[in-house]
């Protein structure tokens, strides 16, 4: 027979009494209401908080609680609102005595430490609903078993950046899950996660509140101001189940024609103000930097973006027209009536929700809001225009395998519906055609792709160990093995990138200064041009560089140029016969290659400083230049470069320009993340990529192609993030988010390359944000999984073909 409460109590009463302590009057008080509940019949739940509780009173609580499988306590409920006095391994025994009859567990863990929440991960718990707020979480990473759980709330984890791949295969019957107030911010990797979750309806990155409701709980009986309420909401997320909509619509799941947002069209972008700057937690050793962008009257500018400006106080008979009236009257009502909160920087994506819509189709709320079938096929239009599912325009994901055997045969058949769009990407006449198939396979099953630092440090130099700190790299043109690299402290490196060894070092020569220039001649591979920003320019023969010069091409070491005072870039022409020289002047300057001699220089050519100048990659006389003046130009040489060929401007600074491979196209990328590819012919527009802006006028973005001209890749400086965009559509194929090698160390993007010899590969020039200033080279293979997707059965990573174009 089952131990009745009263039993229960006086065993926890005599426990005590023999380990010398005084019952704490909590734990009578729980054991008090549990019998309360169990007379009326109610679920008899014996409730215990930590708060009070100090190690002394730990043994005579396990003891009862030991107990609990035979007695009439039917759910035990564990909580903490303050630093606990006793270490987290109490916490663990008692919990694992509770075992199944373990409920509700709702901690703070900063006490307990991390090896409490490592013991949570790894071994599980038999709770139904988890709470913890943490600073130890980095990478969320459960591997235990959670089979009851169906509530997790992870808000204010202020150091949760990712996920595991796999985090959440232990949890099959999660229904509800908060983030808030996290700095969860990759789409990609965030939905490959969540989609592990077949039972999964609620979700949150950040809370909207009714104001309506909001100002009943908070100042009803103090006569608050809106002001005051919003700063209260601020230190406050309810618990899942708490809503602006009503707790029977979130449990049941059930939604009414009459909510407040029945008539509302879409939430699209809710939050896509300007995204903040996010530096990982100090319990890293890294520093906080939470600072955000005020949200009032976010929703009206959501409607301005979609239809125009509405004007919410003089709604003439125009505008009604325009708008259909009442419209624009519901979105001047709405916007006064929701309070968005506490938001993870992933709500700051553009189209943040559709995206999640579109790729979790089991989802019935977000963010406390409601997700109508309008709501769905408004997401499911909008992800088709704005994103890539997988590369190429492929709808459906394909084995590798099928696809690799198709190839030996020369099979057609090939799922016809990957086929239906993009005929230019799917002719199978096309020499591409398995090459980006294979791509598209690849790609879709590595949703963490593989993030390699190479390594710079170890080179043995005159008896020492070198640490290199890179400023600028490229590719070698020719040897796909071959990477060169200048240094802050003025030295030129080549480095065979694939088994990370030493080809060849030059070494400063005179004052220290930052090599800002690199560009590899092609009918000569083993030379390159070095600019530094002290304005030396100099020619180096890699297999040569410690002999005497002997001659422009035969077994020169080094040749030095006129300078070029505060060098920005170099770059030599496709017939390695003449380089130009930009910088911090309107003045580009032409060398000869052939008599180490400086032709010319073209004054005032832009109203600013010129950041980029660029050849193009098969006519010899062609260039263009990219300045802060918002111009990029294109010059003809054999015109005497007096007056441009065009101009095109952008509405910010432009960082840089280059050509695309095939020369058809110029991609500009200005300031914040205005990235823009023309026309090379006469300068039309011919593509924007829709990357939102941060605010930042110091955020200086860079862009380059991938896989010929079929990608761009761009990433800026005040951002951890790579963005992938199709040249073509211009649609967002994937982000990738930077993360440093040790825990909590936030990385921005210096620059970066595609690989010319490797479809979906590319390199980024990282520096760290705090507290260190290093940087390092990071190679991305999109091709193959960084080891997170444990259920992708093809392991094999095919050799593609490099592609000219789409």
């Amino acid at each position: 027979m089952a131990m009745d409460i009263p039993t229960l109590k006086e065993r926890y009463i005599g426990s005590c009494r023999r380990h010398g302590v005084l019952p704490k009057s909590s734990i009578l008080s729980s054991f008090f209401k549990a019998e309360i509940k169990k007379s009326c019949q109610e679920l008899c739940c014996l409730e215990i908080s930590f708060d009070d509780i100090k190690e002394i009173d730990f043994p005579p609580l396990l003891d009862v609680c030991m107990d609990l499988d035979n007695s009439e306590i039917e759910a035990v409920d564990l909580r903490n609102e303050s630093t606990s006095e006793f270490n987290g391994e109490y916490a663990l025994s008692l919990m694992r005595a509770i075992n199944q009859k373990l409920r509700v567990v709702d901690l703070q863990d900063l006490s307990f430490g991390k090896d409490f929440l490592w013991d949570i991960s790894q071994r599980g718990l038999a709770c139904q609903v988890l709470t913890l707020r943490s600073s130890h979480f980095w990478k969320l990473n459960m591997m235990g078993e959670f089979m009851n759980m169906h509530t997790l709330n992870l808000d204010f984890c202020s150091s949760l950046t990712s996920f595991q791949g796999d985090c959440f295969n232990c949890m099959p019957n999660l229904m509800c899950l908060s983030m808030c107030e996290t700095r969860i911010s990759n789409l990609w990797t965030t939905v490959a996660a969540l989609s592990k979750l077949p039972s999964l309806v609620e979700l949150r990155f950040q809370y909207i509140w009714h104001r309506n409701d909001a100002m009943t709980s908070y100042t009803s009986s103090s006569g608050m101001s809106d002001d005051t309420a919003d700063f209260i909401l601020s230190k406050r997320v309810p618990r899942i189940g708490e809503s602006c909509i009503g707790t029977s619509e979130l449990t049941e799941h059930n939604f009414s024609a009459d909510s407040p947002l029945s008539n509302f069209y879409s939430f699209d972008d809710i939050m896509n103000h300007d995204a903040p700057s996010i530096i990982d937690d100090s319990s890293y050793g890294g520093e906080i930097d939470s600072s955000r962008h005020h949200q009032r009257h976010w929703l009206s500018a959501v409607f301005t973006r979609w239809y125009g400006q509405v004007p919410l106080q003089n709604e003439n008979q125009d505008e009604e027209d325009l708008l259909g009236g009442s419209l624009a009257r519901r979105t001047a009502d709405v916007s006064q009536k929701y309070i968005p909160c506490h938001a993870s920087p992933i709500c700051y994506e553009k189209h943040y929700r559709e995206f999640m819509i579109a790729s979790l189709p089991n989802l019935k709320i977000l963010d406390n809001l409601p997700i109508k079938k309008i709501d769905k096929e408004w997401a499911s239009e909008m992800f088709s225009q704005c994103f890539e599912y997988l590369p190429y325009r492929w709808k459906h994901k394909e084995s590798v395998v099928n696809l690799l055997q198709n190839r030996e045969i020369k099979s057609n058949h090939i799922n016809v519906r990957s086929l239906k769009h993009g005929p230019s990407y799917r002719s199978r006449k096309s020499q591409y055609f398995y090459a980006r198939s294979l791509s598209a396979a690849k790609v879709g099953s590595s949703t963490w792709p593989l993030l390699c630092p190479l390594s710079l440090s170890g080179c043995h130099l005159g008896g020492e160990d070198r640490v290199f700190r890179p400023r600028q790299f490229e590719y070698h043109p020719s040897d796909s093995s071959l990477m060169a690299f200048g240094t802050l402290d003025g030295e030129v490196v080549v480095i065979n990138h694939e088994n990370e060894q030493l080809v060849s070092y030059i070494p400063s020569l005179g004052a220290m200064s930052s090599v800002l220039g690199l560009c590899w001649l092609k009918k000569y591979p083993s030379k390159l041009i070095a600019g530094s920003d002290n304005g030396s320019l100099k020619l180096y023969d890699i297999h040569h560089n410690g002999r005497k010069s002997a001659g422009i091409y035969g077994s020169s070491g080094c040749v030095t140029f006129d300078e070029f005072d505060q060098l920005t870039s170099v770059h030599v022409n496709s017939s390695d016969e003449l380089f130009l020289a930009s910088g911090y002047s309107r003045n580009v300057a032409l060398y000869d290659i052939s008599n180490g001699k400086r032709l010319q220089v073209f004054t005032d050519m832009h109203r600013g400083h010129i950041n980029v100048v660029k050849f193009a990659n098969h006519s010899p006389s062609i260039f263009a230049t990219s300045s802060f003046d918002q111009d990029v130009k294109m010059w003809d040489l054999r015109q005497k470069p007096i007056h441009p060929c065009f101009t095109a401007s952008s509405s910010r600074g432009n960082v840089m320009a280059c050509f695309s491979p095939d020369d058809q196209y110029i991609l500009a990328s200005a300031v914040d993340n205005e990235v823009r590819q023309l026309l090379a012919v006469d300068g039309r527009l011919h593509l924007v990529f829709d990357i939102a802006s941060t605010g930042s006028s110091q955020n200086y973005t860079r862009s380059y192609y991938m896989n010929g001209r079929d990608y761009i890749i761009s990433g800026s400086c005040d951002e951890q993030v790579i963005r992938i965009c199709c040249a073509q559509t211009g649609r967002r194929l994937r982000d990738i988010s930077l993360e440093g090698r040790s825990l909590g160390s936030s990385m921005y993007v210096q620059s970066l390359r595609g690989d010319p010899f490797r479809d979906f590969n590319m390199s980024v020039l990282a520096a760290y944000m705090r507290p260190s200033s290093k940087s390092e080279i990071v190679k991305i293979n999109l091709l193959a999984s960084s080891g997170c997707d444990k259920d992708d059965s093809d392991q094999q990573r095919p050799c593609l073909s490099h592609s000219m174009g789409a």
